[in-house]
C-alpha cells in the first residue's frame, strides 16, 4: 500500500475518534434531557473529556515512549473501544462522565501517535498537507458524524451512536494492524523535561496561540445546537442541516490550511485564518436571528477555524524538530485544556449572561490568539518592537 493511502487510512480512523469526541456538542440538549441535568451541566461532559485528555496524554506518552508505534496505536484504540462501550451502557450523568474520561485517554494517545507516524510517512515538503489529511478526518466527523448522530439520536437513542463507533473501532484496529508499518518507539522524556520546554518564550507563546484560538472556538461550538435552536429559531431539521454545512466547510478549511502552509507559509496562513475566524463569530452574533445569513456564516466560521489546525501543528513541529513528539503532545494538552476552559466559561456565560453572548466572547479569544501569533512571528509594529528594545536596554544599563 503506498504511503499516501496509509495516511488516508489514519484520517479515516481519526474520523471515528473525532466523531466520538465531537458528537456531544451536536446532541447536548438531548443528553441533558435524558440524564436529567441542565444544558450547561451537560456541557461539562466536554470539559471533563478535555481535562482528562490534557493531563492524561503527556503522562501516557511518557510511560509508553519505548513502545512500538503501531502497537501503541492499537492499544489506544482498545481503550477507545472500552470507552464507547461504557458510554453505551451508562445509566446516568456520573457514569457517562466516567466514559468520557476513558475515551479521552484512548483518543489522546492515538491522535498524537497518528500525527507522528503521518509526518514520517509524508514526502519531503508535504508534511503540512499530510497532517491536514489526518486533521481532515476530524473535520469529516463534523460533516457526517455529528449531524448523522443527531438524526439517529432524534429517531432512536443517542447511546446507539457510541455502540456503532465502538464496533467500527474494532475494524479500525484490524486495518491498522494489516497496513501500517512497524515503527520503533523513542527514548522516554520525563514530564519535568516536557514542562521545561514551556520556559522557552517562543514555545510558550506558540502554545498560547493554540489555547486562545481553541478556547474562543470552544466557547461558541459547545453550545452551537442550543444557539441555533433558541437564538436563530431553527427546528431539528434546520439544526442538522446547519451542522452538516459546518462540517463541509471545516473539511475544506483543513485541506486549504494544509495547502496554504506548504504554499504560502505558516505566518500568512495561520494569522489570516484566525482573523477571518474572529470576524465570522462577530458577524454570526450580529445576524444570529436570520437563518439565511447564519448558514453561510457558520460555514465561514468552520472554514477559517479548521484552516488553522494543520498549520499550527506543523508550526510547533518546526519550532522544535528534535522534540516534535513532545511538542505535539504538549499542544494536544493545551488544546484540550482550552476546550475545557471554553466549555466551562461558555456554561457560565449561558447561565449568567445570555446564550447569544458566546459568539462575542469566542471572537475575543481568537483575536488574542491572532495577536500572539503575530508576536511569535515577529510581526509586531516596528515602533513597538523598537520601544520594547529600548526599554530592555535601559533596564539592563540600570
Amino acid at each position: 500500500m503506498p504511503d499516501s493511502w496509509k495516511i488516508y487510512l489514519l484520517a479515516v480512523v481519526s474520523f471515528l475518534v473525532g466523531t466520538s469526541e465531537n458528537i456531544i456538542a451536536g446532541i447536548l440538549d438531548m443528553v441533558a434531557g435524558d440524564v436529567g441535568v441542565s444544558v450547561a451541566a451537560a456541557g461539562q461532559l466536554i470539559t471533563v473529556f478535555s481535562i482528562a485528555y490534557a493531563f492524561g496524554t503527556p503522562i501516557l506518552m511518557a510511560v509508553t515512549a519505548r513502545m512500538e508505534r503501531r502497537k501503541l496505536m492499537l492499544a489506544a484504540l482498545g481503550v477507545f473501544f472500552v470507552g464507547n462501550l461504557l458510554a453505551f451502557a451508562a445509566s446516568g450523568f456520573i457514569p457517562l462522565m466516567g466514559s468520557r474520561i476513558v475515551l479521552a485517554l484512548g483518543t489522546g494517545v492515538f491522535v498524537v501517535v497518528a500525527l507522528m507516524v503521518t509526518s514520517k510517512l509524508a514526502a519531503p515538503g508535504k508534511q503540512g498537507s499530510a497532517i491536514a489529511t489526518v486533521v481532515m478526518g476530524f473535520s469529516t466527523s463534523l460533516i457526517v458524524g455529528v449531524p448523522l448522530g443527531r438524526v439517529i439520536a432524534a429517531a432512536y437513542d443517542w447511546k446507539l451512536i457510541f455502540a456503532g463507533i465502538g464496533a467500527l473501532s474494532l475494524l479500525a484496529m484490524l486495518a491498522i494492524y494489516r497496513t501500517i508499518p512497524r515503527a520503533e518507539g523513542e527514548e522516554p522524556v520525563p514530564i519535568r523535561r516536557q514542562l521545561e520546554l514551556l520556559k522557552q518564550p517562543k514555545i510558550a507563546i506558540a502554545l498560547s496561540v493554540t489555547f486562545f484560538w481553541i478556547a474562543g472556538y470552544s466557547v461558541a461550538y459547545t453550545y452551537i445546537s442550543p444557539f441555533l435552536l433558541t437564538i436563530t429559531g431553527l427546528d431539528e431539521r434546520g439544526v442538522s442541516i446547519g451542522l452538516f454545512a459546518f462540517g463541509i466547510a471545516s473539511l475544506i478549511g483543513s485541506k486549504v490550511g494544509g495547502f496554504g502552509t506548504d504554499r504560502w507559509g505558516i505566518p500568512r496562513t495561520l494569522i489570516g485564518g484566525m482573523l477571518v475566524h474572529a470576524l465570522s463569530l462577530l458577524l454570526l452574533s450580529a445576524f444570529s436571528h436570520s437563518a439565511v445569513i447564519v448558514f453561510p456564516l457558520l460555514m465561514l466560521w468552520a472554514f477559517s477555524a479548521w484552516s488553522s489546525g494543520p498549520t499550527q501543528q506543523y508550526n510547533l513541529m518546526t519550532i522544535a524538530p528534535e522534540a516534535s513528539g513532545i511538542m505535539l503532545s504538549l499542544n494536544a494538552s493545551v488544546l484540550q485544556l482550552a476546550m475545557a476552559a471554553g466549555a466551562g466559561v461558555g456554561g457560565v456565560i449561558v447561565n449568567g449572561v445570555s446564550l447569544s453572548a458566546i459568539t462575542w466572547l469566542g471572537a475575543a479569544g481568537v483575536a488574542v490568539a491572532a495577536t500572539a501569533a503575530a508576536k511569535s512571528f515577529g510581526l509586531l509594529p516596528i515602533r513597538f518592537r523598537k520601544l520594547k528594545k529600548d526599554v530592555l536596554e535601559a533596564n539592563a544599563e540600570a
